[in-house]
């Protein structure tokens, strides 16, 4: 698949018990649609210590396709039909960060193509966000690439993207995203809950990350990392 440039990690919080219900509509009638646009649908999956948060990650080649193909989708027949049903189950969607693969990184690189998507396990993601100060995020970008990687991946984990904030403005606003912010963020995946337990177990014992690699890190970030845990939903490209 051809690399894209733009990216959006977005979390919405749901009425309780509207997650599944959300899953299924998306799932049914939103997937296609959004992809026959040019928009690829990257992720989806369910917070597991968060029984109301839906997460999710799609992709356009650039900002001026994103701005149409939103407009295309959001102005169309299936939303039009469903987007009340999708609305209903939510109490917010504007928890959205638009991001851009840091230089020389291609994400999601071990993605399924869509019609593989059934052939797939699961596994366990889980999400690493800082908040930088800005104009720092390309100098953590690079510590992290240099120095936070490689014992990572020592440590078991497959690192399946890491992203900056794209500062190109929104020009869809009918859709808001989270704007004045400055962020570094990293997806990995294990095999299972245990894979993750044993992956920060050798984390723990390695003495370059606990006392150089990731308090570097943490010093550079003025609120404590966020790291949420996922699981892909069925339809999910970014998988095991």
């Amino acid at each position: 698949m051809e690399p894209h440039a733009v990216y959006e990690l977005r979390r919405y919080r749901l009425h309780p018990g509207g997650r599944d219900r959300l899953i299924d509509l998306f799932d049914r009638e939103f997937v296609e649609p959004q992809e026959a646009l040019g928009m690829r649908l990257e992720g989806e999956f369910r917070d597991c210590d968060d029984p109301d948060a839906f997460v999710w990650v799609r992709s356009f080649a650039d900002m001026q396709t994103r701005t149409e193909a939103l407009a295309a989708f959001y102005s169309g027949p299936v939303w039009k039909d469903h987007g009340s049903r999708a609305n209903e189950t939510m109490l917010n969607s504007d928890n959205v960060l638009l991001v851009k693969p840091v230089a020389g990184t291609q994400p999601f690189p071990h993605n399924l193509a869509r019609e593989q998507e059934a052939q797939s396990t699961r596994g366990v993601v889980t999400v690493n966000l800082c908040s930088l100060a800005p104009g720092t995020e390309d100098r953590f970008a690079a510590f992290f690439i240099a120095e936070a990687l490689p014992i990572l991946e020592d440590a078991g984990a497959r690192i399946d993207a890491v992203f900056v904030t794209e500062r190109s403005a929104n020009a869809f606003p009918r859709l808001p995203v989270r704007e004045g912010e400055t962020v570094f963020i990293w997806f990995e995946m294990h095999e299972n809950d245990d894979g993750l337990s044993r992956h920060r177990e050798q984390l723990n014992k390695d003495v370059r990350w606990t006392s150089e690699v990731f308090p570097r890190m943490d010093s550079q970030c003025w609120r404590r990392i966020e790291v949420s845990r996922l699981t892909p939903t069925s339809r999910s490209l970014c998988t095991l």
